[in-house]
């Protein structure tokens, strides 16, 4: 069966600070859980009525919901609103966001959205009285909601930005930490060969010094040997000199020549 009728009390979503009209019974749940069809709701009044109604729809589309397995349906109010209404629409406000416990500043999105209920629900006021009025504030509305959106977008795409550039700095920073530890690691073998280098000098420099004392040692001997051949050989010349016969000379010269030998 499908109906279309008004409930006194029917069931409903949370309530919004955008005013609507009692909500309306449009279809029930079929055999084998199939929806009907939704018939079209009548307007009322004249045309003037009818041409804001529509253009309330328009601008701020019906909310559907579904309880019990029957679809319901809420139009926005067309009913003018009165000083009053003003006045309790800015008490609601601070009434919600005082119980939702919105943040009075910064990014917050339940804010955000009382704020935009009662942007709605003035747009709905103003235009029940003048719709050129009402649509240039939709106009309004919508360029906001469309810059909120590409600040939004612009944040999002700035925070993926600052996690890349925080990802590749982490990895940098682990690469760095891995050549830091490798140059401290060449450095401590270079250190290891600088020691083995100045030992090996030092151990050289030993042998070099001990080779030269022992050439110079040599030397000496070889200086000294030479100063006693001298030595001897003008001791004989200065004797042979001094013989009054050659043959005493000759074999004066022959003793020393066998004594070199047997050096």
């Amino acid at each position: 069966q499908i109906q279309a009728v008004q409930m006194s009390n029917p069931p409903g979503p949370s309530n919004s600070l955008l005013k609507y009209d009692t909500p309306i019974l449009v279809s029930t749940t079929g055999r084998g859980g199939k929806k009907q069809a939704m018939p079209p709701i009548r307007e009322k009044g004249g045309g003037k009525e009818k041409r804001t109604a529509e253009f309330l729809n328009s601008i701020l589309p019906p909310r559907e919901f579904t309880e019990s397995g029957q679809l319901w349906v809420q139009y926005v109010s067309a009913t003018p609103a009165t000083k009053a209404d003003v006045i309790n629409l800015q008490e609601d406000l601070d009434k919600r966001l005082m119980q939702k416990q919105a943040r009075e500043t910064g990014i917050c999105p339940i804010r955000e959205e009382q704020y935009s209920q009662c942007f709605d629900e003035l747009i709905r006021q103003i235009a029940i009285e003048c719709l050129e009025r009402g649509f240039l504030l939709v106009r309004v509305r919508d360029e906001i909601r469309m810059t909120i959106e590409a600040y939004q977008a612009l944040y999002e795409s700035s925070i993926a930005f600052g996690m890349r550039k925080a990802l590749q700095a982490e990895q940098r920073k682990n690469e760095m930490h891995m050549q830091i530890k490798n140059l401290d690691k060449n450095c401590s073998d270079l250190e290891k060969q600088v020691e083995n280098m100045e030992r090996q000098i030092e151990e050289m420099e030993e042998t070099e010094k001990d080779e030269r004392e022992k050439a110079q040692k040599k030397h000496d001997d070889e200086v000294k040997l030479w100063k006693d051949s001298i030595a001897n050989l003008k001791e004989g010349l200065q004797n042979a000199l001094s013989a009054p016969k050659k043959q005493q000379f000759s074999s004066h010269y022959f003793l020393f020549w066998t004594s070199q030998k047997k050096k």
